[in-house]
């Protein structure tokens, strides 16, 4: 029993969300300070850029550095007009940010297990992928907006965001966790009057994108919700150290409410091992 508890693999998915995954940084950094580390990471879209962070062993601390550093919190400086034949930008910036902080573009060479989320334009079918030599070619795909930036082609596949067809992609943890916690910063909220078009078209694109998540969210021991979604929307990249703060709220409210959580708190277990097994044996 006691092997058992101490061996517990956590898994977390991020979701995808835009600037609204800047979120995602405060989470880890609160599930950290709560001594829970995470031994496998999915994600699509932002949640696949900040959790191929994270696999890389860049701490949350470190990754919010990145961001301030590399002035990723400008649109200016993420959309790069290119107006190629598949979208109006490339992803330069973020190539080079993956081969500025993840050098060796190897999975098998990552600190943490993690698995990136991509759409099959071709199959019309979601992938996921954790292995191989272009980890920066499927992450740069992952986080492809369709008609905004680039469509990616890699073998015979042409591949764009994978939040398109699975925001949530916790379905390769299951097999692999035996915890797995949720991370979801597009939360779906009732809203009951929607008048102007450009909120139509947001709340159409939302609406899909949760109906794509709820298996994965199905799939969650513990899913934590980043409420960011109700005052910033997924291109306030300005926005960055509020969001990441309603990030860090949010897990540590959800640890209040859900208190089993907090038990896979690595002293916790710790603690819980010692008491099962007396002093003297083993």
């Amino acid at each position: 029993m006691s092997e058992a508890v101490s061996s517990l693999k956590i898994g977390i998915c991020l979701s995808g969300g835009g600037a609204l995954g800047y979120a995602h940084i405060g989470v880890l950094q609160a599930l950290e300070e709560n001594g829970i580390f995470p031994d496998v990471i999915s994600g699509s879209s932002m949640g696949a850029i900040v959790g191929v962070l994270y696999a890389a062993g860049h701490s949350p601390e470190s990754i919010i550095q990145v961001v301030r550093n590399e002035k990723i919190f400008k649109i200016s400086n993420i959309i790069n007009p290119s107006f190629s034949k598949t979208g109006i930008s490339d992803q330069k910036v973020l190539r080079k940010l993956l081969i500025d902080l993840v050098p060796h573009n190897n999975f098998k060479d990552l600190q943490k297990e993690y698995f990136v989320c991509i759409s099959n334009l071709n199959t019309a079918e979601w992938e996921v992928i954790g292995d191989g030599n272009l980890l920066h070619e499927y992450v740069v795909a992952s986080a492809s907006i369709p008609g905004v930036f680039e469509a990616n082609n890699i073998g015979d596949g042409t591949y764009v965001d994978g939040g398109l067809f699975n925001n949530l992609p916790s379905q390769i943890l299951k097999d692999k966790c035996d915890i797995i916690i949720g991370v979801d910063v597009l939360p779906y909220y009732e809203k009951k009057t929607i008048t102007k078009r450009t909120e139509i078209l947001a709340h159409s694109i939302r609406a899909v994108e949760h109906l794509n998540s709820n298996e994965g969210r199905k799939l969650c021991d513990f899913l934590i919700e980043s409420p960011a979604i109700q005052k910033y929307n997924e291109f306030s990249f300005d926005k960055y150290e509020e969001i990441i703060q309603i990030g860090y709220n949010s897990a540590i409210q959800y640890m209040k409410e859900n208190p089993d959580l907090l038990k896979l708190n690595t002293n916790y277990v710790e603690n819980l091992t010692k008491k099962l097994i007396p002093d003297g044996k083993k």
